[in-house]
C-alpha cells in the first residue's frame, strides 16, 4: 500500500521510478519505451517527487534551461528565457493563459508581473501544485495566478474548446507519450487566432538512434528527466502542423553562436560563473557540490526526512547532467527548440 505524505508526494510511486529503465541503459528496448509511454503518468509523478525539493536547491524554482550573455546571472538568464518566449507570443494585459506542465509556478509569476495576464497553471504533480499555491501566494499573486491539478493528454475534457487565449510550455511536453496528443488537445482549448509558445526537449537532427552510444545518451537523459521517450526535433515540428496550427516561427535556439553555452551551470566549472552569487550555483553541480548534496539526501531518507526512493531519483539527475553536457557538446540534444504557432481564426 502506498504511503500518501501530507504535501503530496507518493512512496510506492517514487521507489517504482528507476524500475521503469534497465539498470544497464545500453540494454534499454524499445518495449520498455513502450512500457514508460503506457505509464506516462506514474513516470513523470515518481521523477517529481523524488526531483522537485532536490532540483529547487541545486538549480531555481524555474525548472528550465536558457541561454547566456557574458556576465549575465543565472537568475536573469532564466527570467529573460521566460520574457523571451511571451514576448514572442505577444502577451497583452486582460489575456488568459494556460501554462501546460507549469512546474512549482515560477514562470508563471514571472510572466504574470512582466505581461500583466491571468494564468491558469495546469500540473498533473500534486507535490508541485502545493509548492506552486505556496510560492505564489508568498508573491502576493493568488489573484492572477491560480493552479489546477489535471493531465496534458485531457485538456478539452477539463476545460472544454476555445477556452484561452494563449497556452505556454517551458520543457514540459516531452513528458507526453505524444507530441500529436498534447498539441492537439492544447489546439482545442485555444480560441481561434490564438497562440501556443513552447520550448521542447528534442534530439536534434544530427542524432542517430541506430548509432549506440547516441541512443544510449538519450536514455540517459530520459532516465534522469523523468522522459518516457526523447523523440527528434522533426517530430515536433511534423506534430504542430497535424493537429492544425500554423508555424509562425521556429528555431533551435541552442544553435545560436552563444559564447556561453545553454549547458554551462551543468559543468560544474566555478571558473566558468558568470557572477559571483553563481558561484554556489555552479559549485553545486560539481563533484563536491554533488557529493554533498546526495550525502544529505542518502542521510535524510535514512533518518525518514525524505520518502524512501527519493536518493535513488537524485542519482538519476547526476546521470542526465552528465549526459546533457555531452549531448550539448556534440549537438545532439537541444532543450530549447523554440515555436511559436496560431490557431487558425476559421479552423477546420
Amino acid at each position: 500500500m502506498s504511503t500518501g505524505y501530507a504535501d503530496g508526494r507518493q512512496e510506492t510511486c517514487l521507489e517504482r521510478y528507476t524500475k521503469f529503465w534497465q539498470k544497464d541503459l545500453a540494454r534499454e528496448s524499445e518495449a520498455d519505451s513502450i512500457g514508460r509511454l503506457d505509464k506516462y503518468a506514474d513516470v513523470v509523478n515518481g521523477y517529481y517527487d523524488g526531483a522537485t525539493a532536490i532540483t529547487e536547491y541545486g538549480w531555481a524554482r524555474s525548472f528550465h534551461f536558457s541561454r547566456f550573455y557574458k556576465g549575465e546571472s543565472f537568475a536573469a538568464s532564466l527570467a529573460r528565457h521566460e520574457h523571451y518566449l511571451a514576448a514572442h507570443m505577444g502577451l497583452r494585459p486582460g489575456m488568459i493563459v494556460l501554462d501546460v506542465g507549469c512546474g512549482v509556478g515560477a514562470p508563471a509569476r514571472e510572466i504574470a508581473r512582466f505581461c500583466d495576464v491571468q494564468i491558469v497553471g495546469l500540473n498533473i504533480n500534486q507535490f508541485q501544485l502545493s509548492r506552486a499555491r505556496r510560492y505564489t501566494e508568498e508573491a502576493g499573486l493568488s489573484d492572477q495566478i491560480t493552479f489546477v491539478e489535471g493531465d496534458f493528454m485531457k485538456l478539452s475534457e477539463q476545460f472544454g474548446e476555445n477556452r484561452f487565449d494563449a497556452v505556454y510550455c517551458i520543457e514540459a511536453t516531452i513528458h507526453a507519450p505524444t507530441w500529436e496528443g498534447v498539441y492537439g488537445e492544447i489546439f482545442k482549448v485555444l480560441k481561434p487566432g490564438g497562440v501556443f509558445g513552447v520550448y521542447e526537449w528534442c534530439m536534434t537532427d544530427a542524432w542517430d538512434p541506430s548509432i549506440p552510444s547516441h541512443r544510449e545518451l538519450a536514455h540517459q537523459i530520459e532516465f534522469g528527466g523523468g522522459i518516457p521517450e526523447l523523440r527528434p526535433m522533426k517530430l515536433a515540428r511534423q506534430a504542430m502542423k497535424n493537429v492544425g496550427f500554423q508555424i509562425d516561427h521556429e528555431e533551435d535556439l541552442a544553435d545560436r553562436p552563444d559564447e556561453i553555452p545553454w549547458y554551462y551551470p551543468l559543468e560544474g566549472d566555478i571558473l566558468k560563473a558568470q557572477t559571483a552569487w553563481d558561484y554556489f550555483t555552479v559549485w553545486r553541480m560539481s563533484w563536491s557540490g554533488k557529493l554533498v548534496t546526495h550525502t544529505a539526501v542518502r542521510f535524510m531518507e535514512m533518518l525518514g526526512l525524505l520518502p524512501k526512493g527519493t536518493w535513488e531519483v537524485g542519482e538519476s539527475l547526476k546521470v542526465a547532467g552528465d549526459a546533457l553536457v555531452k549531448a550539448g557538446q556534440a549537438k545532439l540534444f537541444t532543450p530549447m527548440f523554440f515555436m511559436i504557432s496560431h490557431k487558425p481564426t476559421l479552423a477546420n
